[in-house]
């Protein structure tokens, strides 16, 4: 189960494919991973973790509630 603090990128789109999510597929500025009629754009690699705003706003452009994630 992930924490709900700053993430990799890498075990973001981990927990996001363990989601149903597909890809990351390429993008114009931002990869982007899809389910259904969500299409979700992930970070740029970065030196750092992704932290807990940004994180917050991802999830909700998900359709994901923090209790859901937190309980993968």
């Amino acid at each position: 189960m992930p924490f709900f603090g700053p993430i990799s990128r890498k075990e973001l789109i981990y927990y996001f494919k363990k989601r149903g999510f597909d890809g990351p597929f390429p993008g114009s500025k931002h990869q982007f991973m899809t389910k259904g009629d969500i299409s979700l754009p992930i970070p740029n690699p970065h030196q750092g973790d992704i932290g807990k705003e940004l994180l917050t706003r991802i999830l909700r452009q998900a359709r994901i509630r923090k209790d859901e994630w937190e309980n993968l």
